[in-house]
């Protein structure tokens, strides 16, 4: 490397580190760099003399120092950079126009003529058969967004490399045909590559979308969907508010027995008017008792069904009690019949409701009866026991109060130690 190279090296350096604008995040010093080395490359591996080397490793270098004037124009700018550089050093004027030339033939719409153009033109476009192409073009791709010049999607920029090196770029020198080319027929395989397996996906989403859409068109409402769906909790919420009621009425009444049993009939020899009164009282304490029971009993089915029930669709397959003795082959059998049968499925869950409706509809009845029983039992007692009270006078009215003081005091502690 002679020493004007080596000051047009240290030059450039100086010149793209003070004045590259920063947007030009491609056309700078390690670009320069990469094309120097390729043009040193195909130099110490092709038959080129002196002068003709110290010009291409001089247009090498200076190729590109026009973008710190501007971008459109920058070859012309990178003349005029090269010669005043050249001048001031004392180079000839046969190296100096041998460089000048060597800059215009980088310009993409200028056919290279000269063994020199066509050694540079490959040098400066030797990135397309390296292993960093990747990494160089998406460089390229933000400079030219950032600049403004023109802003490419990753797939839009894909198509453009791919039309890139398989159409308008080709390599002019042996070397660069013989040790670029398969590198660069790498990469465009590897772009065709991604740009199919962009495609199939692409085509994939669309099949999704397009099943997607199918099946949201044959496919009920939202509004359906959503009927079942709040019908089916609210009635489940239902039957557990029944449920609940009834465990109160057991309780209470359970506890109201065993007071009496306790307390009231152990006073009734020596109070025997109390009798009815109490009577009363139990009596109606354990029909409420047994109304609570008779509405949370559950009903006792079948358990099983027969292929004619499916084919007729005549069973309901949501509900347990109609599949709980049946085979675990039979039912699966029977839940793929259900579920090939949009109709069948919707008429299962409409008897679902249906009959949820009639056990609610019996539990609610036979609550109500249970509750009107336990609160005339409550009025009637407390009635037969003033009058009984009323009809004897000469009862001892602490006898008559103690059950009642007791139960209150029991009451209390109850109430005190919970």
């Amino acid at each position: 490397m002679t020493e004007l190279v080596e000051k047009a090296e240290a030059f450039v350096f100086e010149l793209l580190k003070n004045e590259l604008p920063n947007t030009i995040v491609y056309h700078n010093h390690t670009h320069t760099k990469r094309v120097f080395k390729s043009t040193k490359e195909i130099i110490e591996n092709s038959e080129i003399n002196v002068n003709d080397a110290e010009i291409l490793l001089l247009s090498a270098l200076l190729h590109d120092t026009g973008y710190t004037k501007t971008r459109d124009g920058h070859e012309e700018e990178s003349v005029k950079i090269a010669e005043q550089f050249l001048k001031e050093e004392g180079a000839s004027q046969d190296l100096i126009n041998g460089v000048k030339d060597c800059i215009m033939a980088t310009k993409v719409d200028n056919e290279p003529k000269t063994q020199l153009d066509k050694i540079l033109r490959d040098a400066d476009a030797s990135h397309f058969g390296k292993k960093y192409f990747n990494e160089a073009s998406e460089f390229l791709r933000k400079e030219l967004e950032i600049n403004g010049i023109a802003k490419y999607s990753p797939n839009e920029w894909l198509d453009e490399n791919i039309i890139m090196l398989s159409k308008k770029h080709k390599y002019y020198t042996d070397y660069a045909l013989k040790n670029w080319q398969p590198r660069k027929e790498k990469n465009l395989a590897k772009l065709i590559k991604t740009k199919k397996k962009q495609r199939r996906k692409i085509k994939k989403e669309e099949i999704k979308a397009k099943y997607k859409a199918q099946y949201k068109n044959e496919s009920p409402e939202r509004g359906i969907q959503t009927f079942y769906r709040v019908a089916l909790r609210n009635h489940i919420k239902l039957s557990d508010i029944a449920d609940t009621k009834a465990n109160i009425l057991l309780s209470v009444n359970a506890i109201i027995i065993s007071v009496v049993l306790a307390n009231l009939i152990s006073k009734l020899d020596t109070n025997p008017y109390l009798t009815w009164p109490t009577v009363i009282f139990t009596v109606f304490s354990v029909i409420s008792m047994i109304m609570s029971i008779i509405a949370t009993r559950p009903n006792v089915t079948s358990g099983e069904f027969t292929k004619e029930d499916v084919a007729n669709k005549e069973v309901n397959l949501t509900f347990f009690g109609n599949f709980h003795k049946m085979d675990l082959k039979e039912y699966e059998w029977a839940i793929e019949e259900l579920l090939k049968d949009k109709d069948y499925v919707y008429k299962s869950l409409t008897k679902d409701l249906y009959f949820l409706g009639k056990v609610l509809e019996r539990k609610y009845r036979l609550l109500r009866i249970t509750y009107t029983v336990f609160m005339v039992g409550i009025i009637t007692s407390l009635i037969a026991f003033a009058i009984a009270v009323k009809n004897n006078p000469a009862a001892n009215i602490d006898d008559v109060l103690d059950p009642t003081t007791s139960i209150i005091t029991q009451n209390k502690t109850k109430i005190y130690y919970s």
